[in-house]
């Protein structure tokens, strides 16, 4: 009876810590928000952000002109500590007029703040950037699972780093192939990037802090006030993506 106990306990907690909780359904945004810049919280603007063949797509075929129209797509509720993971691929061509540092460029924001606090011209929202890039075909090295920080600052390596952006080890991933993402957040104290299985960087102390983030509302700019926790958000920047298989594990009962 005991061993048969102990195996329905270990079962059972096996079970629980497998559980994940689906963000995307596969078939409507019903639980995510948008944000873009120069325009209201809410509004889809030129329906960029649309879901076809089970995958979040981020399209410009009702731009024109891109004219700085940053967007983000955020999930309804924050979090603090877990383990997210997700699929991404780049697809088609830049759109005219965005900025060409965005060329298979796009990622997730999280420990962000909350869109709705965001002012209509805001760029990007306070937040620390998974920042997804593609290779270019040309043979060179071009990282993925990078580390982005508009508005804020980390500690990499045991010291505050004050560039906007930090490359990962990550391999090259050239074309319009999936490649699977995965971040593991514990609130203020440690972050892991993982890209295709294999663990790219690691680092502390998300903080707000330092530039790049552009009219935002001077009352949340509180810098070095630890991030603990904050919204998820997918991005828009120029350049078509697709998101697929949304999966967050919390992990806020293990702390």
């Amino acid at each position: 009876m005991l061993l048969a106990l102990t195996r329905c306990t270990t079962s059972k907690r096996s079970r629980q810590a497998a559980e994940w909780l689906t963000l995307f359904n596969g078939q409507d945004l019903r639980e995510w928000t948008v944000k873009i810049q120069h325009h209201e919280v809410g509004e889809n603007f030129g329906n960029t952000f649309r879901v076809a063949d089970g995958a979040i797509q981020v399209r410009y075929d009702q731009y024109g002109d891109f004219n700085d129209q940053f967007g983000h797509l955020y999930y309804q509720v924050p979090f603090s500590y877990y383990h997210l993971k997700l699929e991404y691929r780049f697809v088609g061509a830049l759109q005219r007029g965005a900025p060409s540092y965005t060329l298979r460029n796009s990622g997730v924001m999280f420990h962000a703040q909350d869109p709705h606090t965001m002012p209509k011209e805001q760029d990007w929202p306070i937040s620390i950037e998974f920042q997804f890039l593609g290779g270019l075909g040309d043979g060179q090295p071009r990282p993925t699972g990078n580390m982005c920080s508009p508005g804020t600052q980390i500690v990499y390596k045991g010291q505050l780093d004050e560039r906007h952006c930090i490359e990962s080890t990550s391999k090259t991933y050239d074309g319009d192939q999936w490649v699977k993402a995965e971040l593991i957040v514990l609130g203020d104290s440690s972050i892991t990037h993982i890209i295709n299985d294999d663990t790219v960087m690691r680092y502390a102390k998300p903080q707000i802090g330092g530039g790049v983030v552009n009219r935002y509302d001077p009352a949340l700019k509180q810098d070095g006030k630890l991030l603990t926790s904050g919204f998820i958000a997918l991005q828009s920047e120029g350049q078509p993506v697709d998101f697929r298989n949304i999966e967050l594990q919390d992990l806020s009962k293990r702390r």
